[in-house]
């Protein structure tokens, strides 16, 4: 949708195709980092956008065993906006959408689902997709797969993935908040458990974390079980415990991080989660994938318009986002295995860890998390220029 958009703004004709009617998906990446709040500074629209309603952590904690710690302050930030904006993602994307439609050249067409590659001359040349009429053809000079991490695009384009393991999966769920209730939105570690608790206003989003594959070991263990779990690790909620009222309240995540080793073929460009899934540690995926698409938009924009796009301009968007990419997903990686395996695996009670506990004594060392979850490596700025707005209905 931003790649959408920022091309459309630059004069080039785009087809944005979703396969729902709407944007109404829950349990979806919520969390608008302050790079992606200042490429809406960036565009102008950032005072609209905040108008939206959205939920400000300046401040992200863990607690281990009974001890709080804070780990990321977004205060010191080199940005417009020093907190993460916690929006649904079907807000962002209607957003994103109306911006869209100030200009001639975008086109959503929803209740539109890509099934297929159009492929000439060993090129791709559109997609065949199905919508409310029946089934379509359309042709482009450029096909781009933002489908996410079980991409129909990039399986059609029989690209090869490289897997990279997630020792976990989240079980997500609701709590109704309280008056009373902690403010932040932080991450409870304790002795074979993790949740991760996100202040939504109105309630809380529960991330569950547990080992890979065991969701129905979970199930097995009976609803009491795991309500009693959750009210360990938020005795707050312990109130509120019945409002699990079964497992449909409970949706499982499958956690995987993978990486295709290209992401673009002639006429085929693939970003966001269809070409390198993130896991959910840090919430940065929906961030990484904005920045995909800005990126793409500054290096293709000028030779879509002028009809001189060739396979080099493609190497060159995966060439510019690929370290970010590695070096992010390295890091959530490495978080995986040292920090969530064995925390899940621990029996014995638990202490926060030395470099934990230089956190809470030296507030300047909760600068740099900051730095990574909330910019990130390499962020990407809005480069291209804007065509007139089109004032026609």
């Amino acid at each position: 949708m931003m790649l959408g958009l920022l091309l459309a703004r630059a004069g080039v004709d785009v087809v944005v195709l979703e396969k729902h009617a709407d944007f109404l998906r829950d349990f979806r990446g919520d969390t608008i980092h302050p790079s992606t709040l200042e490429l809406m500074h960036e565009l102008g629209v950032l005072d609209e956008f905040l108008t939206l309603p959205h939920e400000k952590a300046r401040l992200l904690k863990v607690q281990v065993g009974e001890t709080s710690i804070p780990l990321a302050d977004f205060s010191h930030l080199p940005a417009k906006c020093q907190f993460i904006a916690l929006m649904p993602q079907w807000d962002f994307l209607n957003f994103l959408a109306k911006q869209g439609t100030r200009y001639r050249t975008f086109h959503l067409r929803q209740s539109c689902n890509a099934t297929g590659l159009i492929e000439e001359w060993d090129r791709v040349v559109g997609v065949r997709a199905t919508g409310p009429e029946g089934e379509l053809e359309i042709r482009a000079d450029l096909v781009v797969g933002a489908d996410g991490r079980h991409s129909v695009v990039r399986e059609k384009a029989g690209f090869h993935v490289q897997e990279l393991g997630a020792p976990m999966d989240v079980l997500w769920f609701r709590i109704s908040r309280k008056a009373g209730d902690p403010e932040e939105t932080m991450g409870h570690f304790d002795a074979g458990r993790i949740l991760i608790m996100i202040n939504r206003g109105s309630h809380w989003q529960f991330g569950y974390i547990i080992m890979k594959g065991s969701a129905e070991e979970n199930r097995k263990r009976g609803l009491d079980a795991f309500r009693e779990d959750v009210a360990k690790l938020a005795p707050f909620s312990a109130d509120r415990r019945a409002e699990i009222r079964n497992w449909d309240d409970v949706k499982l995540l499958t956690v995987q991080v993978d990486r295709l080793l290209h992401w673009y073929k002639r006429g085929l460009l693939c970003i966001g989660d269809a070409a390198h899934a993130m896991s959910p540690i840090g919430g940065v995926g929906v961030n990484l994938a904005v920045q995909d698409g800005v990126a793409a938009a500054n290096l293709l924009a000028k030779p879509l318009r002028e009809g001189t796009l060739t396979t080099e301009h493609l190497r060159q968007v995966q060439q510019r986002r690929l370290l970010p990419t590695k070096i992010i997903q390295g890091m959530q990686v490495m978080a995986q295995k040292q920090i969530v395996a064995k925390v899940l695996g621990e029996t014995g009670p638990m202490e926060p860890a030395l470099p934990l506990r230089l956190f809470a004594r030296f507030p300047v060392l909760r600068r740099l998390p900051a730095r990574l979850i909330g910019v990130g490596v390499r962020p990407e700025h809005v480069k291209t220029q804007a065509i007139p707005v089109d004032a026609s209905p």
